[in-house]
């Protein structure tokens, strides 16, 4: 990466939490978005990642968001259980309870982000989250 790619996705960052209070929300949020500014595509302007609410159709969650950067790395190429998209997100220093991570996965579903398969394992049934 170029320095002058750099300094561009630290002021988006910057900029994007400009109306934020100072503290450490405001420090979480800039870390999230200046570290998906600097994994993105090449070819991919900055500014074009910061999700806003004319992009997303409404508010979306900071869950919801990390769940969309692993479906744009291809994590769910493979149909996955929610234990296994707990991991993946735990992998890349995301901590969350599994039962945080129903909802956003289900509303994903619906706005048709991703699907999803009831399927047996072990005789118990579960739902596998994939993009086809």
């Amino acid at each position: 990466m170029r320095p002058t790619d750099l300094i561009k996705a630290r002021r988006t960052a910057e900029a994007a939490v400009a109306d934020m209070a100072d503290g450490p929300l405001k420090v979480a949020a800039f870390e999230t978005i200046l570290s998906r500014l600097l994994d993105r595509p090449l070819g991919v302007t900055p500014e074009a990642l910061v999700p806003t609410p004319a992009r997303t159709g409404g508010k979306r969650s900071v869950t919801t968001g990390r769940i969309l950067s692993l479906r744009d790395d291809g994590f769910f190429s493979q149909p996955r259980s929610l234990g296994e998209v707990k991991a993946a997100l735990a992998e890349r220093g995301w901590h969350y309870p599994q039962e945080n991570l129903g909802t956003p996965l289900t509303r994903l579903v619906q706005k048709k982000f991703l699907r999803r398969a009831q399927v047996a394992n072990g005789g118990k049934k579960l739902w596998k989250y994939s993009l086809y």
